[in-house]
């Protein structure tokens, strides 16, 4: 770790590859001999241009995608996605099916229900959101416009280890917190969002991949930039876009290329979530993890201590050893601790070292 930085195990936004910053810090005067920084030139000059196709293309070929997919960059977050959703794609005869496997779930259904083009088909939330709902336990509307999963929850500490089989019904996955973490069969989405700030990139911008077939519909009745196939026709750039953010996308997806891919994403993430959950299940109980083990995050580790007094003692003590952002979620209290991809295994490391001292001080 370099000086005065912290391990910043923050949530969202969350903590950026070194080598992207350094690069970003590196170009911020002057963008590629244009005399000015990403922040000034126009959306529509050639170096902004190849940045923006260079970020698509990688993306795409991290997830293994075809010219039948298409890149977009919106913004507004994943909550604006809630709404836009059911707004494009759902109607009363044809509602949205939705699986409800944390907060974010539960807010994108509720966006639709708000429309009147809602219905939830599993939910995991009488027990806590401790898991995500199986593929046994979907109830599988073949009338419906599409399923909805939120495919990693961040304040529940879950995910979903399985691609859920829809029956032919088109699949829409919320990925912001854990997209290009690992492989998936992405071909069987037609349609993912993920605001980048978690796993990706600096606030700003939503990433959406989509099947170019799923939205070259968009109603006519929506307004202009309500509608997917605005951004699909226009290449994202109908109105000016999050320049700065996208460029920030696309060296971390360069990044991630450079890592080894995918494959290695996963292969480190696995490593670095495992060092965390054996603290907590070695621990006698001191840590109690919040999800189930079939259903844990390799993103999101989150765990209670024995008193709220002992976690309000843990987060202010993690700070002084440079642990940052170690805090549980307003609604659930506790720990959450984010594993992103940029997160270095040495980091992972530094939390499960201080975990261990920390229960043989207070236990």
């Amino acid at each position: 770790m370099e000086a005065d930085r912290v391990y910043n195990f923050n949530p969202g936004p969350g903590t950026l590859p070194l080598d992207v910053l350094k690069e970003a810090q590196a170009e911020f005067l002057n963008f590629n001999h244009t005399g000015m920084s990403i922040l000034e030139i126009s959306h529509r000059a050639p170096a902004y241009a190849a940045v923006h196709a260079q970020a698509k293309a990688d993306i795409k070929e991290l997830m293994g995608l075809g010219d039948d997919y298409e890149v977009l960059f919106m913004t507004g977050g994943g909550s604006t996605q809630f709404a836009l959703v059911p707004m494009n794609f759902a109607t009363k005869e044809h509602p949205g099916s939705y699986v409800l496997s944390g907060s974010f779930a539960e807010k994108a259904y509720k966006e639709a229900a708000h429309l009147g083009v809602g219905e939830i088909i599993a939910s995991s939330k009488e027990g806590g959101y401790r898991h995500v709902p199986t593929q046994d336990e979907l109830r599988i509307d073949p009338n419906a416009a599409y399923v909805h999963v939120c495919y990693n929850n961040t304040i529940y500490g879950t995910e979903y280890h399985y691609v859920p089989d829809t029956k032919g019904v088109p699949l829409i996955a919320d990925m912001s917190s854990d997209m290009l973490s690992r492989p998936v069969d992405f071909k069987k989405f037609d349609l993912i969002y993920a605001g980048v700030q978690k796993n990706l990139g600096p606030a700003g911008v939503v990433l959406v991949v989509a099947k170019k077939s799923f939205i070259e519909n968009s109603p006519e009745s929506l307004p202009t930039m309500f509608r997917y196939n605005t951004f699909l026709k226009k290449d994202s750039l109908y109105n000016t876009p999050p320049a700065f953010c996208i460029y920030m996308v696309g060296k971390t997806a360069a990044w991630i290329k450079a890592q080894g891919g995918l494959a290695a994403m996963e292969k480190l993430n696995k490593k670095k979530s495992a060092l965390v959950y054996d603290v907590i299940d070695n621990s006698n109980g001191f840590y109690r993890g919040h999800a189930e083990p079939a259903s844990r995050s390799f993103m999101n580790v989150t765990f209670r201590l024995p008193s709220e007094e002992l976690e309000k003692k843990f987060v202010a003590e993690a700070l002084e050893h440079g642990l940052s952002g170690v805090k549980g979620h307003r609604s659930v209290g506790g720990m959450r601790t984010s594993l992103y991809n940029a997160m270095p295994y040495e980091g992972a490391v530094a939390l499960a070292d201080f975990m261990e001292k920390f229960q043989k001080a207070n236990a």
